[in-house]
């Protein structure tokens, strides 16, 4: 019988997901299934996304959706974004995350970040701040 340490695992496998909100959980999940339709569906339909922090809002779940639609080709495969940590205070959700993909000429690409929720009274995201270096992201990608 082969020790724990010395099986091969599917990225992921073996972490689990810290406690938070329904729509947060979804935001993750689908970011790790490529689902661009879930993945916004995870926004209220007037939500907005500001990917990462000083760049312009996306404002919209369609606009949300076609953003993270026109993103995920440019990625084989795109591994998603997993929760480390959690902080939920009220309808306001704090979570450290890391992100993982390779790019189509076969480069990886990891970053990590912030983002900040505030949920409405239905539970959906009504608006997500990203915080993270654009800039070590685009390093990584061209090469």
């Amino acid at each position: 019988m082969k020790s724990r340490t010395s099986q091969q695992q599917p990225f992921g496998e073996n972490m689990t997901m810290p406690a938070m909100p329904a729509a947060v959980t979804r935001f993750f999940t689908a970011s790790q299934s490529g689902d661009a339709d879930a993945w916004a569906g995870s926004f209220a339909a007037d939500g907005v996304f500001h990917d990462p922090v000083g760049e312009p809002p996306i404002v919209g779940r369609a606009a949300i959706g076609e953003f993270i639609a026109s993103v995920l080709p440019n990625f084989s495969p795109f591994l998603g974004l997993t929760p480390r940590e959690a902080h939920t205070v009220g309808n306001r959700v704090a979570v450290a995350w890391s992100g993982a993909a390779v790019s189509l000429s076969g480069v990886p690409v990891n970053w990590s970040g912030i983002n900040v929720y505030e949920l409405d009274d239905a539970g959906l995201i009504r608006e997500a701040r990203a915080y993270f270096n654009r800039a070590i992201f685009q390093a990584q990608l061209n090469g």
